[in-house]
């Protein structure tokens, strides 16, 4: 496919660039030093949760909403979306004077909802799900005559989050591959438009998520394709169907496009918070998922850059994705031990435990459910452990000395 019969090209770009520059913010692409032992080569990190709105949003919202005429303002805009859009959009909507609604599904985190409100939005919540909330919006559209700014299948939205392009290869001018997050296919496209332009031989990967490959089943039909999609810690690129512009870009300038799994997301997310200290959501934390995971093969001695999307974690749900990561990580096992049910059992398990170098965080004595045949007793014990090894190796330590051992998830 030839780049001219692309939705936008470069020019798109930077004028996009020139009409938002100042507000948005160039975000920094430093090394990720600590994420060293997880790919052989020079990883930078593009650091979208440092916008205002928490994520590279306002880059297409605003390059969309600048674009309105005098009448299109005057009416107000509409979108439908549960987070990081809606979130964009009204803070910039608000901030040019434009009257704002978002519809969001009935149930929409409660802190987004909220945090959409504050931005001077009026919200509307209709539907189970997004697919529900725009058909309200294109309805507002059509009843009320406000002006769509859709989420990503916009040329003008596409060359907004194209942005991010430019200030790669230009933060990181010998950049060999860029790894980006895809869920309706708006910013992955604005990416590759721009880096591809300028630096023609870097590779553009895409990665999605499980519960919502829609970009990937597309490119394996070899058209656009409905998706069936699923509840996910990647609630921010859970989208049912890629754009009908967006589809096009992906298929010219995308060299792949691979899929993680929710613990492995949930690792990244971890690692992310952990060793960087930088509080990414799901969905802009799956690029490391499909390096740790070794999904993505890189050169010794490449210059690899993740682009970590968003920031907008629900804080409800972080104490959970945290434990999840450390489950798939290896650094949290809840085992169930099948003991004698006589005094001594239970200081024997937690002698073997010890002795193994792990450390006992919770321990529930299932007295209620012994097997009285036998005489045994289940114990459910909590460990914090190194690794994967060392949950193994605990494991092996209690079977020797004759307990039953199953693991938990």
């Amino acid at each position: 496919m030839a780049t001219t019969t692309l939705p936008i090209g470069l020019d798109d770009v930077r004028a996009a660039r020139e009409r938002i520059g100042g507000v948005v913010i160039d975000t920094p692409c430093p090394r990720a030093l600590t994420l060293d032992d997880v790919a052989p080569c020079r990883l930078h990190l593009k650091l979208e949760n440092l916008q205002r709105t928490g994520s590279f949003k306002d880059r297409g919202s605003l390059n969309r909403l600048l674009d309105l005429d005098g009448d299109q303002r005057h009416r107000g805009v509409v979108t439908a979306s549960a987070g990081n859009h809606a979130q964009a959009v009204a803070y910039h909507a608000q901030r040019l004077g434009i009257p704002c609604t978002v519809v969001m599904p009935e149930r929409a985190p409660l802190v987004k909802v909220t945090r959409t409100r504050a931005f001077g939005a009026t919200v509307r919540q209709l539907g189970h799900v997004l697919d529900d909330s725009a058909v309200e919006a294109r309805r507002l559209v059509a009843d009320e005559g406000l002006t769509m700014v859709h989420p990503f299948d916009d040329p003008m939205v596409i060359a907004g989050q194209g942005t991010m392009g430019l200030e790669i290869v230009e933060q990181v001018p010998d950049v060999d591959t860029i790894i980006v997050p895809v869920g309706g296919g708006g910013m992955i496209s604005g990416i590759a438009v721009a880096a591809r332009a300028v630096r023609p031989s870097v590779r553009i990967i895409g990665v999605e998520v499980e519960a919502a490959p829609s970009a990937r089943a597309s490119r394996d039909a070899g058209e656009i394709v409905k998706i069936t999609s699923s509840d996910t810690i990647a609630d921010g690129i859970a989208t049912k169907r890629v754009g009908d512009h967006t589809f096009p870009i992906i298929e010219a300038l995308v060299d792949d496009l691979v899929v993680v799994g929710e613990e492995e997301t949930a690792r990244a997310v971890l690692m992310l918070l952990e060793r960087q200290r930088m509080v990414v959501e799901g969905g802009g934390a799956v690029g490391l998922a499909a390096l740790i995971t070794g999904r993505i093969a890189l050169r010794p001695g490449e210059t690899a850059l993740l682009v970590l999307s968003g920031g907008n974690i629900d804080i409800n749900r972080v104490a959970r994705i945290i434990d999840r990561g450390l489950v798939f990580g290896g650094r949290l096992a809840r085992l169930m031990v099948r003991v004698p049910d006589r005094p001594g059992s239970l200081a024997q398990l937690t002698r073997i435990v010890a002795g193994c170098g792990a450390s006992v965080q919770e321990i529930v004595h299932r007295r209620s459910f012994a097997d009285i045949s036998v005489g045994d007793v289940g114990i459910v014990v909590h460990i914090e452990t190194r690794d994967r090894d060392h949950v193994d190796e605990v494991i092996a330590a209690l079977e020797a000395e004759g307990l039953a051992v199953e693991e938990r998830s």
